[in-house]
Parts: C-alpha cells; sequence; structure tokens
C-alpha cells in the first residue's frame, strides 16, 4: 500500500532471480574428509604391519628362522623362532610329542617323572611339528591352563639330539 491506501504494484523485473537458496551446499570437504581418512586408515595399517616385524628386534629379540627352511634337516644345534627373553622366559627341556591335553596344547614335551611332569605346548610362531620325536629344549611364556599343569606357548626351540 502506498501513502495514500491504495495499492501499490511491485515491479518484479528488478529482483534478483535467485531469491530461494539450496539448502544442500554442494561441497567439496565431504570428498576431501573421506579421502584423508582413507589415507589415514592406510598409512596406520602399514606403520603397524612394520612396527610388528621389528617388535621383537626392539625389544632385544633377535629372529633366528621362525620355521625350518624347505628341505632343511632337523640336527643337533638347530634353532628356530624369536631369541626375546623378556617375552620367552620359561625353559622346559625334553623329548618333543605331538598331541596336547584335554584340548590344551598341540604337542608335550615328556620329561623324566612322569605325566605329571609333561609341559603342554602351543605356538604362534613356530611349527612344531618338525621336532617330533627330537630331544629339545624350549623358551616360552606360561599360560594358565584347565586341564594342562603346564601350558606353554613357545617362542624358541633347540634341538638337543
Amino acid at each position: 500500500m502506498d501513502q495514500n491506501g491504495d495499492m501499490a504494484q511491485v515491479n518484479l523485473t528488478n529482483q534478483p532471480e535467485n531469491l530461494v537458496k539450496p539448502l544442500v551446499k554442494k561441497s567439496k570437504f565431504k570428498f576431501g574428509l573421506i579421502v584423508g581418512i582413507l589415507i589415514m586408515a592406510v598409512a596406520g595399517i602399514f606403520t603397524g604391519y612394520l612396527l610388528a616385524g621389528q617388535a621383537s628386534i626392539s625389544s632385544g629379540g633377535k629372529i633366528t628362522s621362525r620355521n625350518l627352511e624347505e628341505g632343511q634337516a632337523v640336527t643337533k644345534g638347530t634353532i628356530v623362532g624369536i631369541n626375546d627373553e623378556k617375552t620367552f622366559s620359561d625353559v622346559a627341556d625334553g623329548q618333543l610329542v605331538a598331541g596336547g591335553i584335554d584340548g590344551e596344547g598341540s604337542h608335550h614335551l615328556e620329561r623324566s617323572g612322569g605325566e605329571s611332569q609333561n609341559v603342554y605346548l602351543t605356538s604362534s610362531i613356530i611349527d612344531l611339528d618338525p621336532f617330533v620325536g627330537h630331544s629339545v629344549k624350549v623358551w616360552g611364556e606360561t599360560f594358565s591352563a584347565q586341564k594342562a599343569a603346564w601350558l606353554m606357548d613357545v617362542g624358541l626351540l633347540e634341538v638337543l639330539d
């Protein structure tokens, strides 16, 4: 309305064309954020992989060999595993036999004194199968068990005979 109370005509031709702005603004921010997160995830996985391989060495351990090489014979003095006395501080020796006790251990050491002196073994580092039937000395970490009197995760193994 104008000053006289009459209806005034509005001239729409001089008005800007885009009176309504879009609610969603197209942005490169989301794309950049997703790419950044993916790069950080890949870098984290790669760094973890490298550090895991160096963990035993940085803690004083020396990797001798994780397993026997293809075609390598089991002979007296053969040593496999990781020489890390901080982690693998428990030591036992005896005749290596396949089989655990009631699902605990994949192998066991038969020692003098009868079955109560057996050490039940598992290993996340060494394949124990090639050493079955040999007299061995093992270094490992003791774990609590339900059935086994002594359950050890073997980290280093030396063939004695």
